[in-house]
């Protein structure tokens, strides 16, 4: 088996000759003309063990392909791969993979086997010796078809580790992106992509559209060292991050796409806290800002979100067709789309591209020792971090009550960040005990975060332009003030409820 490792970019059509301009891609390409049908059982049995079977024409020669699930995360993916010549319709799986138990579940399932979706698409395709390494860089031009009038575009370049470290192929992507000119306020875009062309067949041939994802489980080790707990998380969270920001860019974007990219972020900050005292003190500051400015875009679009789709139609109803509630809404409408429009750009932008990739890279070089040789090292760390966290949260629960709403913003946020702490961790701990802990802090989190978005509603609410909609802005705000009245009533018992919560592990 030939283990697969590659970098999927996608490029903006724009951006296409000033790629091919590239000094690294001035030599003469070898051509091709690839087509492909991949195949499945009618009940999509591969596609649920997120496997590939793929019949490959490249001229008069036909290749079987087969690969395996992988991993992937910053568009870097990891895979089991076979290839060889074959006869169009010959699926002699017994012969071409050398796994016998994978071997023989494919020729179980062979005679099942249809037509599911066609790829066709041109490539030019070069070979670099770069940073140590050999890369094979292949540009795929064309489209995706699955029956006669469904299809999608394809423009993506693909880097292929032939020889040489992993680092090299995110440095040579890198490289490229900064264009021509090696400058990053000229680069192209050329972002980091997590879907292979099989998924994007899957989702057309289904009709899928794209779904919000939320954050897969994370398990560690016990005799982990924290640094490898950190990078197992961190890739969690931006593979978390990259699930959701092409639902963020659609053009009227279901705001849970922007809600779980926020989460995402939010966890990936919460990971660099935790982890500080392992990681090198320049990486832990550097990208704690990165990803805090970016944090700060998302947090705006998913303010104005809760306050349209939430928040304001609880308060002024539909039935309300008066010009001042009018107004409003068409003014905090405008808001929402200008908020959405930052976000969208902010992921669509060669910085964030480059962003992706330098942390990918920056996570992937940290060195940790062997923690082997220590026991239960990680285990140990988790429960004593944990048990200072939980003493603080304790502490801030008993000075919220007389703290006000600084007070209770600050609980807020510590809720929050023992809940990530938690569920980074959990995997270490006790699970009835982590379960429970967990579920008093979404608890906690949950109302906390009402009270935050009827506070944050007055203070959007207040930049409504005076004499714009001033009789239904007085009516919401008056609304707003009683609900939090109400829900501050609930503070004392979630609070007590915080300081007798018991410590999550045995």
């Amino acid at each position: 088996m030939a283990q697969e490792t590659e970098l999927k970019l996608s490029l903006a059509a724009d951006d296409l000759p000033r790629l091919l301009a590239h000094p690294l891609l001035r030599t003469t390409p070898r051509r091709q003309h690839l087509l492909n049908t991949y195949f499945d059982t009618p009940t999509l049995q591969l596609r649920q063990q997120r496997m590939a079977v793929r019949e490959r024409v490249v001229g008069r020669q036909t290749l079987l392909t087969v690969k395996t699930a992988g991993q992937s995360v910053g568009g870097l993916s990891r895979r089991g791969e076979w290839e060889a010549p074959t006869r169009p319709g010959a699926f002699d799986f017994a012969a071409l993979v050398d796994e016998p138990t994978l071997a023989a579940a494919l020729s179980r399932v062979a005679w099942q086997l249809v037509p599911v979706f066609r790829t066709d698409f041109h490539r030019r395709t070069w070979w670099l010796d770069h940073a140590g390494a050999r890369i094979e860089v292949a540009l795929d031009e064309g489209a995706i078809t699955s029956g006669a009038a469904l299809a999608q575009p394809i423009l993506e370049l693909e880097l292929e580790l032939l020889d040489g470290p992993v680092d090299a192929l995110l440095d040579l992507a890198h490289t490229l992106t900064l264009g021509p000119q090696g400058d990053a306020r000229h680069a192209l875009r050329l972002r980091p992509a997590q879907r292979s062309k099989a998924e994007r067949g899957y989702a057309l041939f289904l009709g899928e559209r794209a779904q919000p994802v939320k954050a897969a489980p994370l398990a560690l080790q016990p005799d982990m060292h924290p640094v490898e707990a950190f990078r197992a998380a961190a890739l969690s969270c931006l593979a978390h991050l990259q699930a959701n920001e092409d639902g963020v860019q659609l053009p009227e974007p279901d705001p849970e796409f922007v809600h779980q990219a926020r989460v995402a972020l939010r966890r990936l900050r919460t990971g660099l806290r935790l982890f500080q005292r392992h990681l090198p003190p320049r990486f832990a500051r550097h990208w704690a800002a990165e990803w805090k400015a970016l944090a700060q875009t998302l947090g705006e679009a998913r303010n104005w979100d809760v306050l349209v789709t939430e928040t304001l139609p609880a308060r002024l109803p539909e039935t309300d067709r008066s010009p001042s509630a009018r107004a409003l809404r068409e003014w905090v409408q405008a808001q929402r789309q200008v908020a959405d429009m930052r976000a969208a750009a902010a992921l669509a932008s060669p910085a964030h591209a480059l962003r992706v990739l330098a942390f990918t890279r920056g996570v992937l070089a940290l060195s940790a020792p062997d923690a082997k040789a220590q026991g239960k090292a990680l285990a140990r760390w988790a429960a004593a971090h944990l048990r200072r966290r939980h003493a603080r949260l304790r502490q801030q629960a008993r000075e919220a009550r007389q703290a006000g709403p600084e007070g209770r913003h600050a609980l807020r946020l510590a809720v929050k960040q023992q809940r990530y702490a938690l569920e980074f961790l959990a995997s270490l701990l006790p699970a009835k005990r982590a379960a429970q802990a967990a579920a008093t802090l979404a608890d906690a989190q949950a109302l906390l975060g009402d009270l935050n978005d009827l506070t944050t509603a007055q203070f959007l609410l207040a930049e409504v332009p005076a004499g714009l909609a001033d009789e239904a802005v007085a009516e919401v705000q008056e609304r707003l003030t009683e609900a939090l009245s109400q829900g501050l009533r609930g503070l004392p018992r979630l609070e007590r409820g915080l300081e007798r919560t018991e410590r999550p592990w045995g």
